[in-house]
């Protein structure tokens, strides 16, 4: 029940529960206050958590992948030489025919001054010994003259990934080309037997350091 107060000759019913009441609503006002203050605080800070990591797109990728590539010592392209390529480094003069065993299927072909100009012999030396035998796929192979860098190509949207040793990380899948700028047209050729490979996937993991993102490796 409530209690009365008189005022200028009257009377007031006064009910606690009310009183009771509001404050129990100031409070539950300034939790909802409180709460929804933490709240926004917390989606401001995913929202700059998020900012805080620099997105990554296939050309950036790229980019810092052929910048590693570059960055190391150019060389010449290994060729494996069949015999149709046998046969082509003959009709471009890059060898000739210098000796013909008794079994007649062997032979020894020596570099020409025109060949020395645009490959080297793997094995050194200038002569190519060749030396069939029924059932085999002779062969050798040649160094070109012409250095180049790897080339990347064909790199994948980058995605996030675990990387050991690294607190943020995201990985590409891309391909890897023989790059064979200044490289003669009958030594392309020659390259581009299907015995010889001149590509290969590769996965490359870039780890953010310092708000940037660096290659972490090439795998």
């Amino acid at each position: 029940m409530g209690q009365s107060e008189e005022k200028n000759g009257g009377s007031i019913e006064f009910d606690p529960t009310e009183e009771l009441n509001a404050e129990g609503t100031v409070r539950m006002s300034l939790k909802f206050c409180v709460f929804g203050s933490l709240a926004l605080m917390g989606a401001g800070l995913l929202l700059t958590g998020c900012k805080s990591k620099p997105p990554l797109t296939s050309a950036d990728a790229l980019a810092l992948i052929q910048a590693e590539y570059d960055s190391r010592p150019a060389a010449g392209a290994t060729i494996a030489v069949f015999e149709t390529g046998l046969k082509q480094g003959l009709t471009a003069k890059y060898w000739k025919l210098t000796k013909v065993y008794p079994n007649q299927r062997w032979a020894d072909y020596t570099l020409t001054d025109e060949g020395k100009k645009v490959l080297k012999l793997a094995n050194g030396g200038d002569v190519i010994e060749w030396r069939p035998e029924p059932g085999s796929e002779p062969h050798f192979a040649v160094i070109t003259v012409a250095a180049n860098h790897w080339k990347a190509r064909d790199v994948q949207e980058p995605q996030d990934e675990i990387v050991p040793g690294v607190d943020t990380a995201m990985g590409a899948a891309f391909t890897e080309m023989v790059n064979l700028d200044g490289v003669p047209e009958p030594l392309q050729d020659m390259a581009h037997s299907p015995r010889n490979k001149l590509s290969a996937k590769r996965q490359a993991d870039f780890a953010l350091v310092g708000g940037v993102w660096k290659l972490h490796g090439i795998d």
